[in-house]
């Protein structure tokens, strides 16, 4: 299963039916509204990711909709795609791991 987190852009005259429209899209759930700047929260789910993608057109597609906006993407069912945090906290000790101080 993967997430995205999209920020979608409406054209602030046509927000209350920019909101509806995304709330009947199969997958998305409208997590928050910001009418003074005409932007919206989005989570889509998806079962892979050509779903996603074509969810994500879908969304650009819909009246109304200026832009959107990718911000955030979770793999969920890749679990080796999580980062081992203990090996990356060790490098951050490891001298010789760091990047030459650069200095103008």
């Amino acid at each position: 299963m993967n997430f995205s987190g999209i920020v979608v852009s409406a054209d602030p005259s046509h927000f209350d039916a920019v909101v509806a429209a995304l709330e009947a899209v199969p997958g998305i759930e409208v997590h928050h509204c910001d009418r003074i700047s005409a932007r919206l929260i989005v989570v889509q789910e998806a079962a892979d990711v050509h779903a996603e993608v074509e969810g994500f057109r879908r969304i650009r597609a819909l009246p109304h909709v200026l832009g959107a906006d990718l911000v955030y993407h979770y793999f969920g069912d890749q679990t080796d795609a999580e980062p081992d945090l203990a090996a990356l906290l060790a490098r951050l000790d490891d001298a010789e791991a760091r990047p030459p101080r650069m200095c103008h």
